[in-house]
Formats: structure tokens, sequence, C-alpha cells
């Protein structure tokens, strides 16, 4: 199961202004680091991710061409990514439903057996125009103890997020990338039908978000830690939302 809001665009008013957090944790991104990303995304030393059946590579998926600019997943290497992920995590308003807040090792703990597993789930960081600023989990759904709470199909795909830094929220930053990964999802899994979502149900602007992207509002699911939003988007009216 996701932490407690794991599709939070924390920051953001329910009419998508600002709701004037410090951006105290905004981060100032080393040259080495983005010089490691360019190469990676090169193809140059690209390491092989967890792959096969379940979700594939979305280190290997085409970046995707949005208003925002050019938006990539590139699957999580602790070594590399952990201060950054760490750092967002202890942000407040993300903390208030990722409660992933404290030392490097609490995010670690919690990414670490996804790197591990069987590849039902892939953490990754969302790279706009070169520049982290987003952490996003690609999951099997249907293999998820989420399935235990709602009529899951085959190949459903799940997507949990966070969006880093106040500068990138409250103006639509998040319902344009939700809507490219959507996108990159049913464009890169085709035996997937539908990408789902489970936000809070509290979190307002984070449900508008997904409302926007062209998910559907499906139902109000009870999770073990939330009362929850089911939001769906389905590859058949996909041109339609």
């Amino acid at each position: 199961m996701p932490p407690a809001d794991a599709s939070a665009e924390p920051g953001t008013a329910p009419d998508g202004g600002s709701t004037g957090v410090e951006d105290t944790l905004d981060l100032k991104l080393t040259e080495e680091l983005l010089a490691l990303i360019a190469e990676e995304r090169s193809g140059g030393t690209r390491r092989a991710t967890v792959t096969g059946d379940l979700l594939g590579d979305p280190g290997s998926w085409p970046p995707a061409r949005t208003t925002a600019g050019e938006f990539a997943l590139l699957p999580v290497r602790l070594e590399r990514d952990l201060p950054v992920i760490s750092r967002w995590m202890n942000d407040p308003a993300v903390a208030a439903f990722w409660e992933l807040a404290g030392p490097d090792s609490v995010t670690a703990d919690h990414i670490r057996p996804q790197l591990e597993g069987d590849g039902r789930s892939i953490p990754c960081l969302g790279v706009l125009d070169g520049i982290p600023m987003s952490y996003w989990e690609i999951y099997r759904a249907d293999l998820d103890p989420l399935a235990r709470h709602y009529p899951a199909r085959p190949h459903d795909t799940g997507v949990h997020l966070l969006v880093g830094g106040v500068k990138n929220r409250g103006r639509g930053v998040g319902t344009t990338l939700l809507r490219a990964v959507a996108d990159l999802v049913l464009d890169n899994l085709p035996r997937c039908g539908r990408v789902v979502a489970e936000p809070d149900l509290r979190n307002t602007p984070s449900v508008s978000a997904f409302l926007n992207a062209g998910f559907r509002f499906s139902a109000e699911v009870d999770l073990p830690d939330k009362r929850a939003a089911l939001m769906i988007r389905d590859r058949t009216y996909r041109a339609q939302l």
C-alpha cells in the first residue's frame, strides 16, 4: 500500500493557486548530477533497471513533449538520487501525505524494496527539461494490495507522485505531467487498459489535478491508511478526456 497520499500535488490550493508554503527545500542541483542525468537520457550509461513482463523499463520510454517542457521518467538510483528525494520528502507539504520525513534512511527504506523487488513497482525521477523536479512510482495496481479494494482488471497500472519545489506547484504543472505520464504508460504498455490512482479525498488539489488530467472519479475507497478517491483514466476514452 502506498504512503498516506502518494498522488498528492502539495502546495496548491483547490483553485490552482499557491497555498503560500515557503520554498525552503527547493533543490539546487550539482553539475555532476545534471551530467549524469544527461548521460543516462542519451543512453550512455543507463543501467538495466528492473524489467520484464510486468512494467518494462520506463527509462527507455521516449520523452513526452508538454506545454511545461520535455518530460521524461528516469528510474531511481539510490546512490545518486536519495538526497534529492529525501529532501523533497522532508518538505512539510509533502510529508503531510507521504509520511516519510526524517533522515535519508527513511526514504531509502521505502524505495529499496521496490528496487529489489520483482518489478511490480518502479520508482522514478520526473525530469523536466533536464532538471529532476518530481518523484513517481509506476506500479501494477492489479498486483498491489490496492486490488483488494476495487474491481481491478489485469494490467491496471497505478501512479503515485510528488512534485518537488514550490515553484513547480500551483500553476498546473502537476496536471500537465499527470496527463503526460498516463499517456506514456498507455503508449508503452499495450496490455494496460487503465491507469489508476488513489489520492486522499482530503487532498482536494490532488483530486482536481487528476480530473483535469483526464482521469474520472470512480468511487470512494476505504484503504487501511486513508479514505481515497479512486481515479481512472481509460485507454478507450483517452482521446475524449
